[in-house]
């Protein structure tokens, strides 16, 4: 079992950054594929960022590619999501999530990730 939390969301204007922190107890991250996804309100959960497990490769989805950062602190078990550069349209509830990695599931649909924190929110105002 991996326990989630993250933390660091708020209200920041249009141009501005926030660090987003995913907290995790229970197993070592560094055995999983991590992701960042984040759901807007009336729209379907969406994948922001991918910090795999193997090699640590980072990948991003292509509207947030060159603004959002995502990153693994291996000692304290913890994953960051620096967002620079941020448009209102970057609001949403953003979720990091977990999964055991494997070839025959994409790494960017949320159904493959078996575990869940609660959320935070972000809003950018224009």
């Amino acid at each position: 079992q991996v326990q989630l939390v993250e933390s660091g969301g708020g209200l920041v204007q249009a141009g501005g950054s926030l660090r987003l922190s995913c907290a995790a107890s229970g197993r070592t991250l560094s055995s999983y594929d991590m992701g960042w996804f984040r759901q807007a309100p009336g729209k379907e959960r969406e994948f922001v960022a991918l910090f795999s497990a193997s090699g640590g490769t980072t990948y991003y989805a292509d509207s947030v590619k060159g603004r959002f950062a995502i990153s693994r602190d291996n000692a304290k078990n913890t994953v960051y999501l620096q967002m620079n550069s941020l448009r209102p349209d970057d609001t949403a509830v953003y979720y990091c999530a977990a999964r055991s990695p494997s070839p025959f599931t994409s790494s960017s649909s949320s159904y493959s990730y078996t575990y869940w924190g609660q959320g935070t929110q972000v809003t950018v105002s224009s």
